[in-house]
């Protein structure tokens, strides 16, 4: 009994042993997601592994796994525009490692190649393409230097094996001043809008003022021709409608009571 025993305990620690040793010659490899081999006698090895399980040496070989899927990454940069006034920019770009060129980016930069080339390239290009716009035409031509931003950026990170997928502008403010300056230039135009506005409604006004100085004038012409044709008849008919016209407004009033001139009236007044 003791000798079965002895056997099962010799089988389960052969198994447990060669369980290890299967364990450490196997590794993975993620989906997006590619591996270089590190070779202890022969160094870095030029095949680039795939998606998978995998077979190594234990202790002779090393897989070093490397994200291939895009990535973000913001990088903030302060430059000077070509008529000399801060910028920050923000740049905000889409990045992968191009699969094949794997092993010469470990060999020659590293696994944090990311963070050795990207702020580097990005802040000599953006330095580079904003030196070439007035503060002004980095807000009106937005598009255009996004463009040539992308344009640089992406030549200059293909040299080191990098693959930008989308390059865009997400922050562009100015320094203090400028933005001072703009303020007040707004305002001066604003004052001048408001300027122009007098003056055309005083220019209106006026020309109101000289048409109805005309219609006074034409109507006292009329007036004076009528008086000279017709005499004192005109001046007794304006008196009569004038009478006419105070007269009804008169009797619609109740606190008003008519006499007639022709009849007595006894008053009723207090002793």
């Amino acid at each position: 009994m003791a000798k079965l025993f002895e056997s099962i305990g010799k089988l389960g620690l052969a198994l447990a042993v060669g369980g290890g040793v299967v364990n450490s010659a196997l590794f993975n490899v993620d989906a997006g997601h590619r591996a270089v081999i590190f070779d202890r006698f022969r160094g870095v090895q030029d095949a680039v592994v795939g998606e998978g399980t995998h077979f190594l040496i234990p202790w002779v070989q090393k897989p070093i796994v490397f994200d291939c899927r895009s990535r973000p990454r913001n990088v903030p940069v302060i430059t000077g525009s070509k008529d000399l006034q801060n910028v920050n920019i923000t740049l905000r770009i889409l990045f992968r490692p191009v699969a094949n060129q794997l092993p010469r980016i470990f060999t020659s930069i590293g696994e944090d190649y990311d963070e050795r080339v990207l702020p580097s390239i990005t802040t000599e290009v953006l330095k580079a393409v904003v030196a070439r716009f007035d503060a002004g035409e980095l807000i009106t031509q937005r598009e255009l230097v996004s463009r040539q931003v992308s344009e640089d950026l992406t030549e200059r990170c293909s040299t080191f094996g990098l693959i930008l997928d989308d390059v865009s502008l997400t922050h562009l403010t100015f320094g203090k001043e400028f933005t001072e300056a703009v303020e007040m230039k707004q305002v001066a135009q604003q004052e001048a809008e408001r300027a122009r506005f007098v003056v055309e409604k005083a220019e209106q006004q006026k020309q109101a003022a000289i048409i109805s100085a005309a219609g006074d004038s034409q109507a006292a012409l009329l007036i004076a021709n009528s008086l000279a044709t017709a005499g004192d008849g005109l001046v007794e008919l304006r008196k009569l409608e004038a009478a006419e016209d105070i007269a009804f407004q008169l009797s619609r009033s109740r606190n008003v009571t008519y006499l007639p001139s022709n009849q007595g009236t006894l008053l009723q007044l207090p002793q």
